[in-house]
């Protein structure tokens, strides 16, 4: 029994961020990776401690490590397979996790080996927890000028072609913001475009609006954070008449100083506004979150209601990279719920 028993959705979730943490510890010791402690229980406060970062792009150097012991086959199939057990046992009845298969090629694996192993670890999980549904975003990365790894940014979308409606269902743009203008890595969106796969983008997190318009104008009607838009009202009102939908994580936005607290967050006025706004976590163990406790701030901090968190949940299902059906089924689920 969880504090919130609706059925819950979350539509961005990092996978290298939600590593458990005695997991990245055993892992760490099989493969001689130095960690930042002595003994899991160090470990594990070092996570809670060095939650609160400066930034989006100091935040990110914190990936650095769950990333080398993410190197190998084993490692990935075994971190996807225990995260959808967590969810499950959370009472998530879907998620889209998303990764990076270029950030797991430093050693002997291909981008294509990387998603496979993810896979792997997504059927095992599935068939152990028939509860919950899951499917698998790859993610293009923006590592500073978009020439430095275009190559296998383009890579990663073929690959999401290749393997849609085999568990995965779109590509995405993630990695650090403000170092080169968004609209540079357009061939991105293009090629998406041209293979006809569904697409969302992180923008408007620690950039502002400018960044979500870029988003925007690329085609997103999904954006990864983007909660700068608020300071754009034009562009909120065209975010609300194109249908665009935010995902929104407010813990993360807090932790990297995108916002100065939960109660200044713009969320619940976007919602008020129109917006398609969805509440998630973003990397339930870098930020030692979960669904749960996301809602309970934006109940107690951030001037929700539980029916707004049920209309968001309406929200998410319906911008899930699904088939119709499958939305309207999760959507009778939520609204079929009673306190």
């Amino acid at each position: 029994m969880t504090k919130y028993n609706f059925p819950k959705i979350d539509l961005h979730l990092h996978l290298d961020g939600s590593v458990l943490p005695e997991t990245a510890w055993e892992l760490a010791q099989e493969r001689d990776i130095k960690l930042p402690a002595d003994n899991l229980a160090d470990f594990r406060q070092f996570i809670v401690v060095t939650a609160d970062c400066r930034s989006v792009n100091e935040y990110l150097e914190r990936f650095e490590m769950p990333l080398q012991i993410l190197q190998d086959k084993d490692s990935l199939r075994r971190v996807m397979k225990e995260l959808i057990a967590l969810l499950a046992g959370q009472g998530l009845m879907y998620a889209e996790i998303r990764f990076a298969p270029q950030l797991h090629t430093k050693s002997t694996l291909s981008q294509k080996d990387a998603l496979e192993a993810v896979l792997e670890g997504r059927e095992e999980g599935l068939r152990e927890n028939p509860s919950i549904d899951i499917h698998i975003i790859c993610c293009t990365m923006c590592a500073g000028d978009e020439t430095v790894n275009m190559a296998e940014n383009l890579e990663t979308v073929r690959l999401t072609k290749e393997y849609l409606g085999r568990g995965v269902v779109a590509t995405d743009l993630a990695g650090m913001e403000g170092v080169v203008p968004l609209r540079n890595f357009s061939p991105i969106f293009e090629l998406a475009k041209e293979l006809d796969v569904p697409f969302t983008c992180h923008a408007g997190d620690s950039q502002d609006a400018e960044t979500v318009r870029d988003a925007m104008n690329f085609g997103s009607k999904r954006i990864g954070h983007g909660h700068h838009i608020f300071e754009d009202k034009e562009l909120c009102k065209r975010a609300i008449a194109e249908g665009v939908t935010l995902e929104i994580c407010p813990t993360s936005n807090i932790q990297c100083q995108a916002r100065e607290s939960f109660a200044m967050h713009p969320a619940k006025q976007l919602f008020d506004m129109g917006m398609r706004v969805t509440i998630n976590t973003d990397n339930m163990v870098l930020s030692d979150i979960d669904l749960d406790n996301e809602y309970a701030r934006c109940i107690n901090d951030m001037g929700f209601e539980e029916e707004d968190i049920l209309q968001m949940l309406v929200y998410s299902a319906e911008a899930s990279f699904l088939p119709e059906a499958k939305k309207a089924d999760m959507i009778a689920r939520i609204q079929s719920y009673n306190k």
